[in-house]
């Protein structure tokens, strides 16, 4: 076993027992390196992998955000790993996209009609619907949200991870596929068209319509964008 895996092992097991929660703080380096007998350079490495990991952040200098606080972001750490492996075209955009679909698909289903997450949703639908128009950047960024929200509404972590996690993994390459339609405006008009009636259906407690709709309005959009063409 490598050094810094030890203190991964340490950190974890802590995680684990309770003895190390999110907000809490790891012993100062010199600490830790002295308590588990390894060099100070090994529990920065191991620091370093817990950060890529979205478990810790580091602070440095001195006050309340000095030093190296537990935290929970598994979505960021899961995108980034996941981007990566999109860019060595190891795993392909069109089965991340198939796998946001089942996901997905499986949260509209599941959401609950009373789920708060459905008001920010509203809301964020009413930020699409803005008269002045959005760029296109903006207008995806708030899309990433809404089905985010939906995602929540359905109550599973780890699903709302996962779904976090593949959105991001291929957010760029969604962007850059808007330069492939015909007509962005024709196409924003009718993804906004498509929300209102996902969500309406969530509220209405049709989870199988949601389910389908949510299906057919993320493989629409890539196949008019031509995933895979050429």
């Amino acid at each position: 076993m490598r050094t810094h895996q030890l203190v991964l092992h340490w950190i974890e097991d802590r995680l684990s027992a309770g003895d190390l929660a999110v907000g809490g703080r790891l012993p100062a380096e010199r600490t830790l390196a002295e308590q588990l007998q390894v060099s100070r350079t090994s529990v920065r490495e191991a620091i370093r992998i817990l950060e890529a990991m979205g478990v810790v952040r580091s602070g440095v200098g001195s006050g309340p955000d000095a030093g190296t606080v537990v935290i929970s972001d598994p979505a960021a750490a899961l995108g980034s790993a996941l981007r990566l492996h999109v860019a060595t075209q190891h795993l392909p955009v069109a089965d991340i996209v198939e796998t946001r679909v089942l996901l997905e698909s499986w949260a509209a289903a599941q959401a609950r009609r009373d789920a708060p997450e459905l008001e920010e949703a509203a809301t964020l639908l009413a930020a699409m619907d803005a008269p002045e128009g959005l760029s296109v950047d903006d207008f995806l960024a708030l899309d990433v949200r809404f089905h985010l929200a939906l995602a929540h509404a359905a109550g599973n972590a780890v699903v709302s991870a996962m779904m976090g996690s593949l959105r991001e993994s291929i957010q760029g390459y969604a962007a850059r596929l808007t330069g492939n339609l015909p007509d962005w405006n024709a196409t924003a008009s009718r993804l906004r068209t498509e929300h209102h009636a996902i969500l309406a259906a969530v509220k209405e407690g049709d989870g199988s319509r949601a389910a389908q709709l949510v299906a057919d309005h993320i493989e629409g959009f890539y196949k008019e964008a031509g995933l895979g063409a050429g």
